[in-house]
């Protein structure tokens, strides 16, 4: 029996650390940006599954069904162009 290497996955750990600084209060907004990264990721991906619900469960006109396509389509546009995944 031969094994295909592709069946085995070396998978190296890294423990990796960042730390951010912020001069506060100069710096608030981009502290509060920062902060708040999970919760504009999670609005994001609330956001996306709503539409892909409205699409895939709901018994839309073609005028709406379209409607919600093209801004589920500018959504992930705009995702992408900034370089962001779901």
């Amino acid at each position: 029996m031969s094994l295909c290497w592709k069946q085995f996955r070396f998978v190296e750990t890294i423990n990796m650390k960042a730390k951010l600084t912020f001069n506060l209060p100069e710096e608030r907004e981009e502290y509060e940006m920062t902060m708040n990264a999970l919760k504009y990721f999670s609005v994001l991906f609330e956001f996306d599954n709503h539409l892909r619900s409205k699409l895939k469960h709901e018994d839309l006109t073609d005028e709406v069904y379209n409607v919600y396509e093209k801004v589920r389509g500018e959504l992930w546009d705009i995702m992408n162009n900034e370089g962001v995944t779901l």
